[in-house]
């Protein structure tokens, strides 16, 4: 593994910030869930609340770029940066699809992206500096809780809905996926208080991206 300078990876940290709030951001092979499902008309309020249900999916994805690239950034094992890298390439997916989800719902993303997408760069860069093993339980955390939202939001949804639904059943497979690598790669389990403190902060981004 190529070892980058300081600078190096600052531009390589503005790079991915660019690319995840305004697109150009590298995808895998796969093609989205939702390509070969036909579209079904909605009503205005149902178009409304799945918009509101997919905006949140992608803003969740927002924070889980830069919550990956900011644990990327302080990693100190080259094996767990790699992980952390890898999981977050595999995100790009998820944001691709529930971009493309919103504009065929002829809605738009989070005004808050910017917002949280620092939050969460800065949160995860303080868990790389507590050790990679505090680090990688924290995405296991994470993920874990993602998944949860992810089965609400299936709850959420109107049934005619099969688009939205397919997309949302491959993120959550993902998600458990890369909860499991964590663990794996030695992730611990997180004190009480620390995933009560991440369940409210969610609280507070899903109740606010709904809408803006």
């Amino acid at each position: 593994m190529i070892k980058l300078s300081p600078i190096d990876q600052c531009i390589g940290v503005a790079d991915n910030l660019l690319r995840t709030l305004f697109g150009g951001y590298q995808v895998t092979e796969r093609k989205d869930p939702s390509e070969n499902i036909d579209e079904v008309e909605f009503s205005a309020e149902e178009k409304k609340h799945i918009s509101g249900l997919m905006r949140i999916n992608h803003c969740g994805e927002v924070c889980a770029q830069a919550l990956y690239q900011g644990q990327a950034f302080t990693a100190k094992l080259p094996e767990v940066r790699e992980k952390m890298e890898q999981s977050a390439a595999e995100e790009n997916d998820h944001l691709h699809w529930c971009a493309n989800r919103l504009k065929k719902l002829d809605s738009h993303t989070s005004l808050f992206n910017p917002l949280w997408y620092v939050s969460s760069f800065s949160i995860g860069a303080i868990a790389g500096l507590l050790g990679d093993q505090w680090s990688l339980g924290f995405v296991a955390e994470t993920e874990y809780q993602v998944v949860k939202h992810l089965e609400k939001h299936l709850e959420k949804l109107p049934e005619k809905d099969r688009k939205s639904r397919a997309i949302i059943e491959q993120m959550k497979e993902d998600e458990l996926h890369h909860a499991t690598v964590a663990i794996e790669a030695g992730g611990v389990n997180l004190p009480a208080p620390v995933k009560y403190s991440m369940a409210i902060m969610s609280k507070v981004m899903t109740k606010s991206v709904y809408w803006i």
